[in-house]
């Protein structure tokens, strides 16, 4: 089966320009535009009000000064903090970005985001992919390239599809579990998302041929990403935003 065509870039900038600003910020993201990225992937979390914002971990204490779960705080709290600091002085005061201002920013510039859905716990999977869909068919809605969820969590998917059917999804995976690929296909997934030493040209083409994209996670080593190319990989999630250029193919 020939999978559809596809929209996004091949290369991907991982929680913004992640190691070189401090991740899943507008800095992040203003800097990987700066290198020429054209698509970036982030983290989203609901507030303890239901607001959608960016942030990786399940606490806070890694990425800003406060500590404890990152979903129990309003987004009035969440947003007075401190993003940036943790990763260098110059990022001092970069503040926790909502989804809707992430979102605002890919629109207005015409980038492609993957947004990956991060539930704090199994209670809450539907409901936070529910949510976020609902707010992105709304922001992005009459835009030509949607955003495309991801999630390790099948019931963030699922949520997600209730929410907004007809916005693309991927599914997440660090390990090749049974039925991994008839679970894609179950979620009505547009995509499967590896852990990239999971990848070989029998896995990839068995993602095609169920007329799926592969994409991969995290591609930092030129010959890592040359070897999924030739593999025929249609995305590579990186956070060597200064090592690749992504309108030049695989530097060396």
């Amino acid at each position: 089966m020939t999978p559809p065509a596809w929209p996004y870039p091949l290369w991907i900038a991982h929680r913004g320009a992640g190691t070189l600003a401090p991740e899943n910020t507008l800095a992040a993201f203003r800097v990987g535009a700066g290198h020429g990225y054209r698509a970036f992937e982030c983290d989203v979390k609901l507030s303890a009000d239901g607001v959608p914002f960016l942030i990786h971990d399940a606490t806070l204490q890694r990425t800003t000064p406060a500590h404890g779960p990152a979903t129990e705080l309003t987004w009035a709290e969440l947003s007075r903090l401190d993003a940036g600091g943790w990763h260098s002085r110059p990022w001092a005061g970069e503040p926790i970005p909502s989804f809707d201002a992430i979102a605002r920013y890919c629109i207005r510039n015409g980038f492609a985001l993957n947004v990956e859905l991060k539930p704090p716990s199994p209670e809450v999977e539907h409901e936070t992919g529910r949510a976020i869909a609902e707010r992105a068919a709304a922001l992005w809605d009459g835009q030509d390239v949607p955003p495309l969820f991801s999630s390790f969590k099948p019931a963030a998917l699922a949520g997600a599809r209730a929410a907004a059917p007809t916005l693309p999804r991927a599914l997440l995976l660090d390990t090749l579990r049974d039925g991994w690929l008839e679970e894609a296909l179950e979620l009505g997934c547009v995509a499967v998302v590896c852990h990239h030493p999971l990848l070989d040209p029998q896995v990839i083409g068995r993602i095609h041929a169920a007329g799926l994209r592969a994409l991969s996670y995290t591609v930092n080593a030129p010959a890592e990403a040359r070897r999924l190319v030739a593999a025929g990989i249609d995305g590579l999630i990186t956070d060597a935003v200064d090592r690749f250029s992504p309108g030049a193919g695989v530097n060396d």
